[in-house]
């Protein structure tokens, strides 16, 4: 007497599970990328009806503390001419963005902005310091 096995092996693939795992991932790599912030450090920025458009070369941060970023590089009011003139490079026609939280005093930003004009004195470039802001609610 002759037994044969009913479970046979078929070389076919179904893909139909396949693409439900690439839909969950898509799904979830949709939403995870929406999660992450732009800007690395928190701000309050100061509210502006105005929209001023700029190439962004460079962006100094100053925090609720009073601490100066240049690119997040942590710096202090001594060494901010030259790491926003080494980030700058050779780039005669450079942009500082420069982020500040609403709570600064002004002389903060002033301090960014002459050092900016001390590099542009010495180079001859015309760099530009435009003050970041968010929109009015």
């Amino acid at each position: 007497m002759a037994i044969k096995s009913r479970n046979k092996v078929e070389p076919t693939f179904n893909s139909s599970s396949m693409s439900d795992l690439v839909f969950l991932l898509l799904i979830f790599f949709m939403l995870t990328s929406t999660l992450v912030a732009p800007n690395a450090i928190k701000l309050m920025l100061p509210s502006s009806s105005s929209k001023t458009m700029a190439k962004q070369t460079i962006t100094v941060y100053i925090n609720e503390q009073y601490q100066y970023f240049v690119n997040e590089t942590a710096a202090d009011e001594t060494q901010l001419m030259d790491l926003i003139n080494t980030q700058i490079g050779n780039d005669s026609q450079a942009t500082v963005v420069l982020r500040s939280d609403k709570s600064v005093p002004v002389q903060y930003i002033v301090n960014v902005i002459d050092a900016v004009n001390e590099i542009n004195n010495a180079t001859g470039n015309n760099h530009k310091v435009i003050l970041a802001t968010a929109p009015k609610k």
